[in-house]
């Protein structure tokens, strides 16, 4: 692959946008990205805003490319792939995807051909460059296809290669879907601290900044979060007694539940556009 390999972006919503845009952010050339979407207005609007080329033309762009990011939603991931298949160079090109719940073996099949393929499950918080993303990679992905694949997604955040495809599911069910269980988390502290007499405005700044606080500690520290949990729960404390609610209530067992039902719907989702 080149030395700067050009990245085309098919499909140009929220998640390849943000992912685009931090690529530009970290000093990616603006002349080696480029990106398609539906809308002419909505590709100049993209165009002005970030000095990239755009297009509403896939198999243009794919044929420039040495990298192709399939962004689009998994129920338009069978055509949409179909109908690029002529312009893709298996020889040469790397096809990533950031859909959840698309096999490689069903881009491959909708291609027609044996194609170097990473699967990537990124999150929503790729928006605020702070994602955390899993990478899977098929045997025909080389080792500089891998390492432009771990460029683009850690422009927006962190990005680990799990060993099998099957393990994408998992990645899912946790930092994929993540990022909502954190977000009813703090609906929950919210509504609960207004019961106590705080206002709204008082209740939504001291929780969002207590979550913030505590996981840049997490990340910081060299003690687990087991390790902090207990450094900051003080025998028969106000720490304690919230705690000791939430164990009674079963709450890791429950946190336990709803990733792996997470993690089974990631896997009846590949099925369910599994190619035929």
């Amino acid at each position: 692959m080149p030395h700067t390999p050009h990245i085309t972006f098919i499909g140009a919503g929220n998640m390849a946008q943000a992912i685009l845009k931090g690529m530009l952010a970290a000093g990616y050339p603006q002349d080696k990205i480029s990106a398609s979407g539906r809308t002419q207005t909505k590709m100049d609007l993209l165009a002005a805003q970030t000095g990239i080329r755009t297009s509403t033309d896939n198999q243009a762009l794919c044929q420039q490319a040495d990298v192709i990011v399939l962004g689009v939603k998994p129920a338009m991931m069978g055509d949409l792939v179909q109908s690029i298949a002529p312009a893709i160079d298996a020889s040469k090109q790397l096809v990533v995807s950031v859909a959840a719940g698309i096999l490689a073996n069903s881009i491959e099949t909708w291609l027609g051909k044996k194609t170097p393929i990473v699967r990537c499950m990124p999150n929503t918080p790729s928006l605020v460059g702070q994602g955390a993303a899993g990478l899977f990679a098929t045997d025909s992905v080389s080792s500089e296809q891998k390492n432009t694949a771990s460029t683009i997604m850690q422009s927006v955040g962190l990005a680990l290669w799990v060993e099998t495809e099957e393990q994408i599911d998992a990645v899912t069910a946790v930092s994929g879907s993540g990022p909502a269980y954190y977000f009813l988390m703090m609906e929950a502290m919210i509504a609960g601290a207004e019961k106590l007499g705080l206002s709204n405005q008082v209740a939504q700044q001291l929780v969002l900044q207590t979550a913030a606080g505590a996981a840049q500690m997490a990340q910081q520290s060299d003690q687990t979060p087991g390790q902090l949990r207990v450094a900051v729960t003080s025998p028969k404390g106000t720490t304690e007694q919230a705690l000791n609610t939430f164990n009674e209530a079963g709450f890791s067992a429950l946190c336990s539940q709803a990733m792996a039902a997470a993690y089974q719907r990631s896997k009846e989702l590949a099925q369910l556009f599994k190619a035929q």
